[in-house]
């Protein structure tokens, strides 16, 4: 004797039956539909069931009992500079040579820095029998303390 096993199970949908297999309010792609002419009166007339996507657009206001107030502080200015006598071109050309330069060490920054001032003190006679400076700069009185909380403020190239 064979025995016939039938087991019934019960099956659950959790997606809408609406409007049959063309079930697009599934699937939101906001802005990605309709003419411009549609998305004029979208925004005119807006649907509450259509939500308009506004990504990266922050609104230059808040609405209140339904009434969109504007806030001249949010609404975004853009300020810029006038350059009718200014030298550079806005862009760099294709056709640029390419610019090939050494990593700036700090022998370089010594260099540019310090150099002349050593060579026109020894020059001209300007330092002691030890190789210090008669008159130092600003920058040489500076003790390894105060240089490093001078490089360490705020505006200083390190950060």
């Amino acid at each position: 004797m064979s025995f016939i096993k039938i087991t019934i199970t019960r099956g659950l949908s959790t997606t809408a039956v609406r409007e049959g297999k063309r079930n697009f309010r599934k699937f939101p792609i906001y802005n990605k539909r309709g003419s411009r002419i549609f998305k004029e009166q979208q925004r005119t007339n807006p649907d509450p069931e259509v939500p308009v996507d506004k990504r990266g657009v922050r609104d230059t206001g808040y609405k209140l009992n339904g009434k969109f107030i504007k806030v001249p502080e949010m609404i975004p200015e853009l300020i810029v500079p006038d350059l009718t006598d200014f030298k550079l071109k806005p862009y760099v050309s294709y056709r640029a040579p390419d610019i090939i330069q050494s990593e700036f060490t700090a022998e370089d920054l010594f260099n540019v820095v310090y150099a002349k001032k050593i060579i026109g003190d020894f020059k001209g006679g300007k330092l002691n029998e030890d190789g210090t400076p008669k008159e130092p700069s600003p920058e040489e009185k500076l003790t390894s303390e105060e240089a490093t909380l001078k490089a360490r403020q705020t505006g200083s190239d390190i950060f």
